[in-house]
Formats: C-alpha cells, structure tokens, sequence
C-alpha cells in the first residue's frame, strides 16, 4: 500500500513512515509532503491507498487539505488518518465532519496507530 504522510516536521514523518513498519502495515511507497498544499501537488503525479496528515501545517493546514481531498471526484474516498498535537477538540470534531477516517495524538505509540488503521486495511 502506498501512502502519503504530510507533516511539516522532517523527523516526524519519518517516525511515521518507522511507526507503520513496525505496526506491520504493508507497505509500498511512502511519499512525503510538509504541508497541504505540497501534498495536493503530490497527488497528481502518484496514487496513494492511504494518507496521515497533521492538523497543523503552514501554507494549507491539515483540515483545508481534508476539506479539499473530499471535494476531489478522484480523492473523495481516500481514507486521510488525522494527526495532531493539537490538545483541544474542536479541530478533531471538525475533522471527523469533514471525513477524516480516524485520528492519533502526538505522542503516538505502534499500537494506537494499528488500531487506528486496523479497519482501514
């Protein structure tokens, strides 16, 4: 499975890219992307099964990004796995109403993102 990973934090994408390894999702490319708009860019030259993206991002923040994956006739039902520091709920709330198909806080261990994907694979 290919996947696109946007955060704007080299070292946590690949913690990610690490992360997924180890909760034994198969893997085939792993793109990466430090923000929405770099990772609308990406998806025009690759498909991808799965994305993670962070809430907070520069330029496009994580929830745009959403916003505009889901009104994309070809990205409407690519599952996008929010994460995110962010402490409070409403971005999370908002997230999920604009169809996020789940979400993980930072710190995040192995097990909380298998679970997390565990009904997406």
């Amino acid at each position: 499975m290919d996947v696109l990973i946007v955060d704007d934090s080299a070292a946590m994408r690949k913690v990610l890219q690490r992360v997924l390894k180890q909760a034994e999702v198969p893997l085939g490319e792993v793109y990466e992307a430090a923000d929405g708009l770099e990772a609308l860019e990406k998806l025009k030259t690759v498909t991808v099964a799965l994305i993670l993206a962070e809430i907070n991002l520069p330029n496009m923040d994580g929830l745009e990004l959403l916003s505009r994956l889901k009104a994309h006739p070809e990205w409407k039902d690519l599952p996008v796995v929010m994460v995110t520091a962010e402490g409070g709920q409403s971005k999370v709330v908002k997230a999920a109403q604009l169809g996020a198909a789940g979400y993980v806080r930072k710190p995040f261990s192995t097990e909380q993102i298998k679970m997390t994907l565990s009904g997406l694979l």
